[in-house]
């Protein structure tokens, strides 16, 4: 299927180059202050999590701004609201606990990211900070930062993620409940059905 590999890093240096200098020394061990007003800022993240055999995941979470509680600087906690029950992310993170991290913001181009190693805390005090309605999450995902950077907003500018003058008049995409009963095949269950179903998860378990 695919040809022309690329399967050595200096077949990648000869193709890139080495980075800048910037891009070098930009990266840290520990959080900064702008940093940490960055994740204050940010309404939503990006976990992305691996088991040891490579089978990858990618997880969003978001909440009001600054929903991830900084600690100190190098430790973060990420509130786990109601989801699905598959728990795939959790289940990487107690067999591989290396994670990565990006934080974005509506409107910026630029995100944060953060890479280090997790852990599941059921911590009663932590859990109680982080409730919303009353409510506290089951679990929070502690993160100790090893590596955290700025990364550059070519990928936003290039998509114009943020730029509402080119989204679709229309949407064209199928929507989750369409995919859902394309792949599912629910007994019984109509399009309607499942719109309604999913209406009603929002409304009633989001904390």
């Amino acid at each position: 299927m695919f040809r022309d590999l690329i399967t050595s890093e200096q077949e990648l240096r000869d193709l890139f180059g080495e980075p800048s200098e910037v891009a070098l020394k930009k990266e840290k061990s520990a959080l900064n202050e702008t940093m940490r007003r960055f994740i204050a800022a940010s309404p939503f993240v990006l976990l992305a999590t691996s088991s040891p055999d490579g089978r990858c995941d990618v997880s969003p979470k978001g909440d009001a701004p600054g929903f991830v509680a900084v600690l100190d600087d190098t430790h973060l906690a990420i509130p786990d609201r109601i989801g699905n029950n598959r728990v795939d992310g959790h289940q990487n993170v107690l067999a591989n606990g290396h994670v990565g991290l990006i934080f974005l913001i509506p409107g910026r181009e630029d995100t944060l990211r953060v890479n280090g190693t997790a852990c599941l805390t059921r911590a009663p005090e932590l859990l109680q900070s982080m409730a919303v309605q009353g409510k506290p999450p089951k679990l929070a995902i502690g993160v100790e930062v090893q590596e955290c950077f700025m990364h550059c907003a070519k990928a936003f500018k290039r998509s114009r993620l943020w730029q509402a003058d080119p989204w679709p008049t229309t949407v064209t995409a199928p929507s989750m409940a369409e995919i859902l009963m394309e792949t599912v095949k629910p007994a019984g269950m109509t399009l309607a059905d499942m719109e309604q179903r999913l209406e009603e998860g929002y409304k009633t378990r989001m904390y």
